[in-house]
Parts: structure tokens; sequence; C-alpha cells
């Protein structure tokens, strides 16, 4: 454990969302600090990369669709159906053939026949899009890097190991309450904004 583990709750340092969950305890007696303070950072880290993201993709001439079609066809090897990107990005067949086409038009992918079936296309990523996809991914990674860098190597792995815990309940269907039973308190501060 570091030296900052061992702090009083008075020593710790303080952000935002500390003062946020302060303000809801006397409006919600029943709120779960713990719960709030670590929904509240995780909306308030996604947005955060999110906005990172988006001006690291524009300020390489891409726009946020661009570089999730890249993403998506750099994460299949750089060479994918167009029903494989589809399925990556949850999109309509005439959505990804529209990217397609203007991803083709700026130099950033290829389309032709498959060699299995020449009734399919298969797009492959040029080193264009490649070299776009991949100075825009830098941006986001630098800042994760910065972010989690704060963390040493066992923190990094303790974190994403309860953090799939996370997911993995989020992943379940949501088990449905019997029609006598009130639905559970979530005693939430949810405004809408947390930040």
């Amino acid at each position: 454990m570091t030296r900052a583990t061992h702090r009083t709750a008075a020593e710790r340092p303080r952000d935002w969302t500390d003062g946020h969950v302060e303000r809801w305890r006397p409006v919600l007696p029943h709120l779960d600090p713990d719960v709030e303070g670590a929904v509240t950072r995780m909306s308030k880290l996604t947005r955060h990369l999110g906005r990172v993201r988006e001006q690291g993709v524009a300020d390489y001439g891409l726009q946020k669709h661009e570089f999730d079609t890249l993403h998506g066809l750099a994460g299949r090897g750089g060479r994918a159906t167009p029903s494989d990107l589809r399925a990556d990005l949850n999109l309509a067949p005439a959505s990804v053939t529209g990217r397609l086409e203007a991803l083709e038009r700026r130099g950033f992918v290829v389309r032709t026949p498959s060699s299995d079936d020449r009734r399919r296309v298969d797009v492959e990523l040029t080193e264009a899009g490649r070299l776009a996809w991949r100075r825009a991914l830098d941006v986001v990674g630098h800042e994760e890097q910065r972010l989690l860098g704060v963390l040493t190597p066992v923190e990094r792995r303790q974190l994403s190991d309860l953090l799939r815990r996370v997911l993995l309940a989020a992943e379940q269907p949501v088990p449905e309450a019997p029609a006598d039973r009130p639905r559970p308190r979530t005693d939430r501060a949810e405004t809408g904004w947390h930040g």
C-alpha cells in the first residue's frame, strides 16, 4: 500500500465529487456516499476522455464517426467486411456504406471484391488511414496514461478487476421485480448533471 492509501479522510485531497456527495447527503439521507462517489467519478472520467478523444480526432482532421470506423477496422487487423463493421459499430447498413464511401474518397480505406465470394466486398485500411487513426489514437492513449499513471501497476490491476466485476453485473439482465412489490430505492443524487 502507498502512503496515500493510509491517509485519513480529512487528509485526502478533495475533488469536485466530494463536494457533490456532501451537498446531496442531507437531501437523500440514505445515499451511499461510496456508490454516489464511484458512479459520479466514472461518469465524469468518461465524459473527460470523450472530450479529449473528440478534440484529438479533430486535431488530425477526422470526425468522430470517421475515427470510430477506422478504429473498428484497425481492431479487425485492418481488413473486414461491411457487415463486420456494422455489427461492431451497431449501425444500419446504409450508415456503414455512407461512412465507407466518405473514407474511401479520403484515401483512408479501399473496398475490393472478396476473394472468397465475389458478391461480397472487403474493406481494407490504407497506410494513410492507419496513420490518421494512429495519430488520433495516440492523443487519447497519452491522456489515459497520464490519468492512470497516478496509480501503481498493482492499483491499476485492482481498478481494472473491480470495474470488471461491476460491468459483469451490468451485462446481466435486470431482474423483474414482482408486481406486488415496489422497486428498490436507489438513493442516487441523479440531477442529470454530474459536472
